[in-house]
């Protein structure tokens, strides 16, 4: 076996075989020591694999693992988080009860995270995608509190939902291209010709789209991250949603111009880009607010993959996976950083909060960040028309999200003034607050194709910089006006859907009580009866 087919099965195999390993006692003492250790070798094939690929069962099973350019980048991002969060975990879990069994959950929502990275046939990628998205129900409930069980309930059904959309979506993928189980590539490259090409793709981005978020189906993040344990918040936000992105860009065509379909889908991300906005300035609950950014972003990611669908355009898949990759590190390090300052001192706390800024307005496209980088680089793809226009006025709206983040933020440290943060909290979080500016640097060329001197000039400065502005001022408005706005609950449309629950419960208890009625009735017996025969009869006729 190549050094290259060693370490994409190792990537699946170590996180796998620590979660076994937990049913022996001396291993499960110290499984919070060795969670770091988990996602190294995903980290190891991101590096030295990129281009790799192993056969792991031949036809008609066929199960392949590769990796690409795309995957690279968000495998080598997510197993970097994964490991400083894991680390984090130690520290933050401390002795809280149900140590084991999060592990366990963590180990096997990590497997399935990195699984759908590197795997090349379709049911490998639906078996990972499963995983992901099953095991991490796990995460969520964790807290065993109402809120967390809400949560929890909320998640899976939606979670199931969406490998219901996929699996029917996957059916009717793999009809139309090569018998058995074909690869992805295989069976996308024959979608153009299937006579269900648009209930495939409506699928597919149904599915995909609510891992990402998208709305109306984003509602299990304001739901989840709430009562979620901080680390596993860092992982759901960071990574757990990049399963749906990278499903659309494994699965959707990009090898010609599809108009139609390119110009919805961007049209639900920008969307979805102004709505986890608009809901997220009215939450009061920091990690909530984090839930309707990543909403936010994710609708953004969405827009440029649906903006290179519609030009036919295959390095938007680079593109949206760079973007992600930035999202990915810096929505970790904020997840992160929410606990270090709920943990530090009055004294330490302007540093603290200082590097938060910057994480934060990341994510609006501050000069010289992560967020930056990755906002000039989608320009390409997103073109200067009316996507582009409202891609970049959604960074004003971002620095609003971002401001009202840290106006709450700075309220809410209760630890004495001498009081600092776990190292084991704060280094983890370091690390990948550093990462998230070093790693887009580095691959800024990879990811674009092109230098970083157009980044630098002074015109590109200052579209990075206006819109940041324009937010600032917004933010002074949000300052003075804001206590106007509605109050809207954590999870909007689901809240929605629960108040309207009574009202349908009662007219289902009408209906029993009609059903019943009418079968008391012996009149109504005859007549369905009667309405019963008499369809059988035209039924019948020629």
């Amino acid at each position: 076996m190549t050094l290259s087919g060693t370490l994409l099965a190792a990537t699946l195999a170590t996180p796998l075989a620590f979660a076994a390993l937990c049913l022996l006692a001396p291993f499960r003492r110290r499984v919070f020591a060795l969670l770091p250790l988990a996602p190294l070798p995903g980290l190891a094939t991101a590096l030295l694999a990129p281009g790799g690929s192993l056969l792991l069962a031949p036809a008609p099973l066929r199960l392949v693992l590769a990796l690409d350019t795309p995957g690279a980048m968000l495998l080598g991002g997510a197993s970097l988080l994964w490991s400083c969060a894991g680390l984090y975990a130690g520290s933050y879990m401390g002795g809280r009860a149900g140590r084991t069994g999060f592990a366990v959950w963590w180990l096997l929502t990590l497997a399935g995270s990195l699984g759908v990275f590197i795997v090349a046939d379709m049911t490998s990628f639906y078996l990972m995608f499963s995983l992901v998205s099953l095991a991490a129900y796990g995460l969520v409930a964790h807290e065993g509190t109402p809120a967390a069980e809400r949560a929890g309930l909320a998640y899976m059904a939606l979670a199931l939902l969406g490998e219901a959309f996929l699996l029917f979506g996957f059916v009717l993928l793999a009809t139309a291209g090569p018998n058995g189980n074909p690869l992805i590539a295989d069976a996308v490259a024959m979608l153009d010709g299937s006579p269900w090409r648009a209930a495939t793709l409506t699928l597919l981005i149904l599915g995909f789209g609510l891992k990402m978020g998208l709305v109306p189906l984003h509602i299990w993040m304001p739901l989840a991250h709430p009562v979620a344990p901080m680390p596993a918040s860092a992982v759901l936000s960071g990574i757990v949603v990049k399963a749906g992105v990278i499903g659309l860009i494994r699965f959707l065509p990009f090898d010609r111009a599809a108009p139609d379909w390119g110009t919805a889908l961007a049209a639900l991300g920008l969307v979805t880009a102004y709505y986890g906005v608009g809901v997220g300035i009215t939450q009061r609950n920091l990690k909530t607010v984090l839930a309707y950014s990543t909403v936010s972003q994710m609708g953004l990611v969405a827009a440029i993959i649906g903006a290179g669908m519609a030009a036919g355009a295959g390095d938007a898949t680079r593109l949206a996976a760079y973007y992600g990759l930035h999202h990915l590190l810096v929505k970790g390090a904020l997840f992160m950083g929410v606990g270090v300052v709920a943990a530090t001192g009055a004294r330490r706390r302007p540093l603290v909060l200082g590097v938060m800024t910057v994480m934060a307005l990341s994510l609006a496209g501050l000069p010289f960040t992560s967020g930056a980088l990755a906002k000039y680089a989608a320009k390409a793809v997103l073109g200067e028309g009316a996507t582009g226009t409202l891609a970049t006025l959604s960074a004003a709206g971002s620095t609003l999200l971002m401001l009202h983040f840290l106006r709450l933020l700075a309220a809410t440290s209760k630890a004495r003034p001498q009081d600092r943060a776990p190292v084991g909290m704060v280094v983890p979080w370091l690390v990948t607050a550093f990462a998230s500016f070093a790693v887009a640097w580095a691959l800024f060329p990879q990811a674009t194709g092109g230098s970083l001197a157009g980044m630098l000039a002074p015109a590109a400065l200052w579209k990075a910089t206006w819109p940041i502005l324009l937010g600032l001022l917004l933010a002074l408005g949000l300052a003075r006006w804001g206590a106007r706005l509605p109050a809207i609950p954590e999870g909007d449309v689901a809240v929605l859907a629960e108040r309207a629950g009574p009202a349908v419960r009662r007219l289902g208890h009408g209906v029993e009580q009609f059903d019943a009625a009418m079968r008391a009735w012996p009149v109504a017996g005859l007549a369905l009866l009667a309405v019963v025969l008499a369809l059988g009869a035209l039924l019948a006729l020629p």
